[in-house]
């Protein structure tokens, strides 16, 4: 009775939860969590996507976007006159600073003791990548126009997309094919 009152309590319908009531030993439990996990399964992927708790990734993907296009135009301001290895060596030791500073703030250190050694490779391989994009990055901006940098550097939605098939056997639907499509066709017309 208390599950049922709880459910009602917070919005939840009770359809497909007849008996519920009458819930009184573990295995009639369990198959009532089968039910009910069966019926909200169909809801996951829109939960997952844009639901209450599921829609935080859209909003750090938009401050994701906001920042990188600001760092874009402080960068090519502030490359003027400087090394380009410089300046992206002065841009780490900051990210650095920052990240560490949000580990202590979030008080999440305590979990660099499980980070098992796979994830430790990849972590360093992708630091290594990040690197390696930082400093061509750097170095084209330094030598053309921000205007043409960055939609060649965004290419990298394309590629990532190609990779995470290859690599990760994510699907490729014919929306994401159409997305390469467009985002190779926007990035070589505003390059040209």
């Amino acid at each position: 009775m208390a599950y049922r009152d709880e459910m009602l309590k917070n919005g939840d319908s009770m359809d497909g939860c007849a008996g519920l009531e009458a819930v009184d030993s573990f295995s009639e439990w369990m198959d009532f969590e089968k039910r009910l996990k069966a019926r909200y399964k169909k809801d996951d992927h829109r939960k997952e996507n844009f639901g209450r708790e599921g829609s935080m990734w859209f909003i750090f993907a938009l401050g994701s976007s906001m920042f990188a296009a600001l760092t874009s135009i402080l960068a090519k301001v502030g490359i003027e006159g400087v090394d380009s290895t410089l300046a992206t060596a002065v841009r780490t030791s900051v990210v650095l600073f920052m990240a560490w500073g949000m580990v202590l703030f979030t008080g999440t250190l305590s979990g660099i003791t499980k980070i098992g050694k796979t994830s430790w490779i990849f972590l360093i391989l992708s630091g290594l990548a990040t690197g390696a994009s930082w400093l061509c990055y750097y170095k084209a901006l330094q030598l053309g126009a921000a205007s043409k940098v960055v939609p060649i550097d965004k290419l990298s939605v394309v590629i990532t997309l190609v990779l995470a098939a290859l690599f990760l056997h994510e699907t490729f639907t014919a929306k994401s094919i159409i997305g390469c499509i467009l985002i190779g066709g926007g990035t070589l017309l505003m390059v040209l």
